[in-house]
């Protein structure tokens, strides 16, 4: 990715222990994602696409229009921050993915979301 359309994204995971029902194999993280534009033209988040998998291998692809219900628009050196979450079967999960992004140029280009783990407290170092 060129210095003029660069795009980091940070993320935090919590387990909501209050929403997760273990014996249902219902574990239910939160994560709060920082986007921030690195680069040196101002660029808009169109669309998500998330892959997200349990321990069992079992996948969940998600695409869909902005986040959180909005299509951010960042100046360079501006960032966005928005927390979501995601309900998994089993304890320990991963999730990762993309968002594609226009820049006030016209190009449009893809910002990585590199692999995060999910998972509940005490179960792994």
């Amino acid at each position: 990715m060129d210095s003029a359309h660069r795009i980091s994204v940070h993320v935090e995971t919590t387990y909501l222990e209050d929403q997760s029902a273990p014996q249902a194999q219902r574990f239910v993280f939160g994560y709060t994602i920082t986007i921030r534009n690195e680069g040196q033209v101002a660029a808009q988040l169109l669309t998500r696409h998330w892959i997200i998998t349990d321990a069992d291998g079992h996948q969940q692809e998600v695409r869909g229009e902005g986040v959180v219900g909005e299509k951010p628009h960042l100046q360079p050196g501006q960032g966005f921050r928005y927390t979501s979450g995601a309900v998994l079967q089993t304890p320990v999960g991963a999730m990762q993915g993309s968002y594609q992004m226009l820049a006030d140029d016209g190009l449009h280009f893809e910002a990585p979301i590199a692999p995060f783990r999910l998972a509940k407290p005490g179960l792994l170092q």
